[in-house]
């Protein structure tokens, strides 16, 4: 995606674009609550604060720096809201806030996670971890769907040609594409049929040609129409089915160490990297670790899908009690820092590419940010 330039003031849609280009929607869970959650899309934009957690203090904080456009990681708004009062401690007084000051609020969360670059990638690279794989695929719905159609040999010219200018057929750049199988078809016209070929009442077999293109969903009734239109058949036969877009990587990460290391000394390097105050560890501290399975903030039984075992290590922001027992009984291990702080160091990577995506605008990562657990 080319640098958008400066020639007119930044929009909030436009900063969106790009939020949405670095963090595809489509990536989110089902579940998540992602992009644009309040703001102008026609509201100019000069400057953009990334967080974590859009607090009481961090709102604070982008009023006070006459900011226009805040990224929460974690979704502001979650569930419905009825209202939007103030004063207020839930969220939905700092979204009242925002939208009083012209400040624009969007989500990334598991969009994030599972993009290229995202939270979990940059947590990888803080262990080590050059390689990886995802912990698992996302099969995102096609827009597109597949039409066949079984037409008389000598017809698929014509019924193919219909489909085409109602807009199937484009693969790409290319277009006109479909594909042929000859074949026999075969019927019995019911009384009151007025079959093309043969008679009602008559069992006929007929050669035909299998014609198959894909059309975008959009065109689908334009297509269907053509189809209709151009054959002979009192009833044409055709099929339409869904497609279904390649795989692309989900959330979570797998990959082996660049070499071989201790939990205890993983930990330590992690803790340093996340500046982690409430690191926990699963498993024998002097255990020695290869594999790394990474997934910010909760991994639940993520890591379990794909499979654990000596020489793993899970590295997490949180866990709960029965999923430790279930890491140490299969000899694996894990580092838990904390949920916020497993999902912080994506924040100064991310600036630095929406700075250089975002012309003319400032994007700075927030200072009043904060992990709400401490130490003593």
């Amino acid at each position: 995606m080319a640098k958008r330039r400066a020639t007119t003031a930044m929009l909030v849609a436009d900063v969106c674009d790009v939020m949405g280009h670095v963090a595809p929607l489509g990536l989110a869970q089902d579940w998540d609550n992602v992009g644009l959650l309040a703001g102008d899309r026609s509201a100019a934009v000069e400057r953009v604060l990334l967080c974590i957690d859009m607090t009481s203090a961090v709102v604070e904080e982008a009023i006070k720096k006459r900011v226009q456009f805040v990224m929460a990681y974690h979704p502001t708004l979650f569930k419905p809201v009825s209202r939007l009062t103030v004063p207020g401690h839930g969220t939905d007084g700092l979204m009242f806030r925002c939208i009083a000051n012209g400040i624009a609020v969007y989500s990334m969360h598991t969009a994030l996670d599972a993009a290229e670059g995202g939270t979990n990638d940059v947590l990888a690279e803080l262990c080590g971890v050059k390689e990886t794989e995802p912990m698992e695929y996302l099969f995102a719905e096609e827009h597109q769907v597949k039409i066949v159609v079984f037409v008389p040999t000598d017809e698929a010219d014509v019924v193919a040609g219909a489909m085409f200018e109602a807009g199937a057929g484009w693969i790409g750049d290319y277009e006109r594409c479909s594909f042929r199988i000859p074949g026999t078809g075969t019927f019995l016209g019911g009384a009151g049929t007025e079959p093309t070929i043969g008679l009602a009442g008559r069992y006929e077999s007929v050669q035909e040609v299998r014609v198959e293109m894909v059309a975008d969903r959009e065109d689908l009734p334009a297509v269907v129409g053509a189809l209709r239109a151009a054959h002979s058949y009192e009833e044409p036969a055709f099929d339409v089915y869904p497609l279904v877009g390649e795989p692309v990587r989900g959330i979570g990460r797998v990959g082996e160490l660049s070499k071989g290391t201790t939990l205890k000394a993983l930990a330590r390097k992690l803790k340093r990297a996340t500046k982690a105050v409430n690191v926990q560890l699963v498993g024998d501290a002097e255990a020695d670790v290869r594999r790394v399975l990474v997934c910010v903030g909760a991994a639940g039984s993520l890591p379990f899908k794909v499979g654990i075992g000596e020489g793993d290590v899970v590295v997490t922001g949180e866990m709960r009690h029965h999923d430790a027992l279930t890491i140490a009984r299969q000899g694996a291990t894990a580092i838990v820092l904390g949920h916020w702080a497993s999902e912080r160091p994506a924040l100064g990577p991310l600036a630095e590419r929406l700075a250089g995506m975002l012309e003319g605008v400032r994007v700075e990562v927030s200072e009043a940010d904060g992990d709400p657990f401490g130490a003593v």
